[in-house]
């Protein structure tokens, strides 16, 4: 990444460029989710926007998966690191509102879940009165295998490897399969 000029007079809020934001956006297109490592923060949609702050200093916007992801201290340094290596001083502003959705994932992302061994999460609008994560042994709609692709599938812990994924097998091929919970 070629270094970026991105200091302004203090007060003066001003938009990044276009070519600014192509440059800083190839650069953060480069860090994966610590957590799943071939999905990048972007594809899951947890880095949410660029933005100059009033001092001018680079703003990264990003949105947790869930409430004390454990996380997010690392993506946090990554983004800082990764930025500073491109001559870039930086800082990160996490956003609680709104929360991150399942839907913010790319479709890139879901497709490299399921070829990763984890089951993405469901797409779509929810059915009136349904909750988007389940406290209920069996889902509503079945989990397809990641590895076979079977839907003869069950629940045997609705938390995973970490608390936004269900641990799950599938009863044709008997593999145990992480799937990340549609929140």
């Amino acid at each position: 990444m070629s270094q970026i000029a991105l200091q302004r007079p203090t007060g003066e809020r001003q938009q990044l460029s276009e070519s600014e934001q192509s440059a800083l956006w190839s650069a953060l297109d480069e860090l994966t989710d610590p957590e799943i490592p071939v999905v990048t923060l972007r594809e899951m949609g947890i880095v949410r926007a660029l933005r100059r702050a009033d001092d001018g200093v680079l703003e990264v916007v990003i949105t947790p998966t869930y409430s004390g992801c454990p996380a997010m201290e690392q993506i946090h340094d990554d983004i800082v690191a990764r930025l500073a290596q491109g001559g870039v001083a930086a800082r990160v502003v996490t956003q609680l509102a709104p929360a991150w959705t399942t839907d913010w994932m790319t479709a890139a992302a879901r497709e490299k879940l399921r070829a990763y061994g984890i089951a993405p999460p469901h797409t779509g609008a929810l059915a009136p009165g349904e909750a988007p994560i389940h406290f209920a042994t069996r889902p509503r709609t079945a989990v397809p295998c990641p590895l076979c692709g079977s839907a003869n599938t069950t629940e045997t812990s609705h938390f995973g490897s970490t608390a936004c994924k269900a641990l799950y097998r599938c009863l044709d091929c008997m593999e145990p399969f992480d799937h990340f919970k549609r929140i």
